[in-house]
């Protein structure tokens, strides 16, 4: 059991028939992935990311993926967040946005980029109209500050940073109704995100060193330093513990 709950959180994807949960019923992605995985499912489309280039697989033979497209997308990629028909390609410098209406040649639209931090790393979520991202500095992500970061989407070719949350270590982040999970090396933070723009903490679980989230229906699956924890999200603002996985 321990390694499957570990290769599904890992692999950054859920598989499922549909997806349909509090998170975002409207999405079309099958599945729900991690906000620090390196691809992402979309319909029969598999995408990827390596630290230069976007790839695009067709999955509609599941058994035989067959390379559609590679798309330059810029330098030091890390992680890729599938929300309806975009895809949210975090670096080391800033967040890069593609439209996949055509699904095999994924179009540029935007990047956007904080004004408080020159460089770190930046796992990103999307939900409705705003994107987060948590900004690590330290490291080898290097510079001074570490933050939350909320970006206005509503205009998707000009995305702006429009509040943000100083944070110790953040690494991976996710959401569940208005309840924002952010990973650090310190604990688990949740945050109310009802006003998007100004996120309010409202509990600190610090009982470990988080690397990334997947809420699923009421489940958060946690990845943690050592293995996996799992929480009861049923009340999203009060996870309760169900099992640490070590």
């Amino acid at each position: 059991m321990k390694n499957l709950l570990l290769f599904i959180l890992l692999s950054g994807v859920i598989s499922a028939a549909t997806q349909c949960s509090k998170a975002d019923a409207s999405a079309t992605t099958r599945g729900a992935g991690g906000s620090t995985a390196r691809f992402a499912i979309s319909g029969n489309y598999l995408y990827t990311v390596d630290e230069a280039n976007l790839k695009v697989f067709s999955i509609a033979d599941a058994a035989n993926p067959v390379l559609k497209n590679t798309v330059p997308v810029g330098f030091e990629i890390e992680t890729i967040y599938p929300f309806k028909d975009k895809l949210f390609i975090g670096s080391t410098s800033e967040v890069h946005i593609f439209s996949i209406n055509n699904p095999e040649s994924p179009e540029k639209l935007s990047t956007a980029i904080s004004p408080e931090v020159l460089r770190r790393c930046d796992p990103v979520v999307a939900k409705d109209t705003v994107a987060f991202a948590t900004l690590r500095t330290n490291g080898i992500c290097g510079g001074r500050q570490s933050i939350l970061a909320a970006y206005d989407i509503k205009n998707i070719s000009k995305p702006v940073q429009k509040g943000s949350y100083p944070i110790n270590e953040p690494y991976g982040l996710g959401y569940s109704d208005t309840a924002l999970y952010v990973c650090d090396r310190n604990g688990l933070y949740v945050f109310n995100i009802e006003k998007a723009y100004q996120p309010a903490l409202r509990k600190t679980l610090a009982d470990g060193w988080y690397l990334d989230v997947i809420p699923y229906n009421n489940t958060l699956i946690c990845q943690v330093q050592d293995g996996l924890t799992l929480y009861d999200i049923s009340e999203c603002m009060n996870p309760t513990l169900i099992t640490r996985i070590r």
